[in-house]
C-alpha cells in the first residue's frame, strides 16, 4: 500500500507571508494541528500548533508575526508513491507526528501517526476476524 492511500487530501496550506493568526485560523477552520507554508505550490516549511506556541508567543511575538519567522524547516516528508513501510520508518527515525506527502516536490496530502495508528488497527482487526470465527466453530464443537 502507498503512503497515499492513508494521507489526508488535500493539506492545508498557508502563504509564507500570511499572519501567525490567519495560520491559526486556517487550523481551526480545518481542524487541523498544522498548516504546510507553501511558495509557489512548492513546500517551504511546516507551521505546527507547537510553533505557535514555543516559537510565537512563548518568545512574545504577536499574532501579526509571519509564519516565515515561526515554521519548521527543513521538513521531513514522504512521496506519495512511497510504500507504507517506508512511512513507519520515517516515523520511527525522525520523531515527528505529522508527514507531508508530496508528489513531484508538491504537497497533496498529510499522513499522521494517527492515519498509521488506524492502518494497525484495521489490519488487526481483519487478521481476528476469522480468528475468532474459528475459535467459536472449535468451542461449539
Amino acid at each position: 500500500m502507498k503512503a497515499a492511500a492513508l494521507m489526508t487530501a488535500p493539506p492545508a496550506t498557508v502563504g509564507l507571508t500570511v499572519t501567525a493568526f490567519e495560520a491559526a485560523r486556517r487550523m481551526e477552520q480545518q481542524a487541523v494541528g498544522c498548516v504546510l507554508v507553501t511558495d509557489d505550490g512548492r513546500l517551504r516549511g511546516i507551521l505546527t500548533d507547537r510553533d505557535l506556541t514555543i516559537r510565537g508567543l512563548a518568545h512574545g511575538h504577536d499574532t501579526g508575526h509571519p509564519v516565515a519567522d515561526l515554521m519548521t524547516t527543513p521538513v521531513t516528508t514522504v512521496d506519495a508513491d512511497d510504500d507504507l513501510d517506508t512511512a513507519y520508518r520515517t516515523f520511527r527515525t525522525s520523531g515527528v507526528r505529522r508527514l507531508p506527502v508530496l508528489d513531484d516536490g508538491r504537497p497533496v496530502g498529510m499522513l499522521t501517526i494517527d492515519d498509521l495508528l488506524r492502518d494497525v488497527v484495521e489490519r488487526l482487526v481483519d487478521l481476528m476476524i476469522p480468528v475468532s470465527r474459528s475459535a467459536l466453530r472449535e468451542t461449539s464443537a
